[in-house]
């Protein structure tokens, strides 16, 4: 039960996050998103019901920012 107590909504989260996921790409929570948009782009794919929880916004990382050309 501790541990449960400890990581439940991780755990619970990820958990939901894998089961409504499409294969071969990565999907991410609203707060991952937020903290990795800066370095990374990524594809809005909309919300999902995750149990416990309601609707959650949810996006697929594409890959590494490219860095613009600087112009002179």
């Amino acid at each position: 039960k501790f541990i449960y107590d400890l990581w439940g909504n991780a755990v619970n989260t990820a958990s939901r996050m894998e089961s409504h996921g499409v294969p071969g790409r990565i999907q991410v929570s609203f707060y991952t998103y937020e903290l990795l948009r800066d370095k990374y782009e990524f594809e809005e794919r909309g919300s999902i019901d995750i149990k416990g929880q309601g609707e959650m916004r949810t996006y697929f990382l594409t890959g590494p920012k490219t860095a613009s050309p600087l112009k002179i």
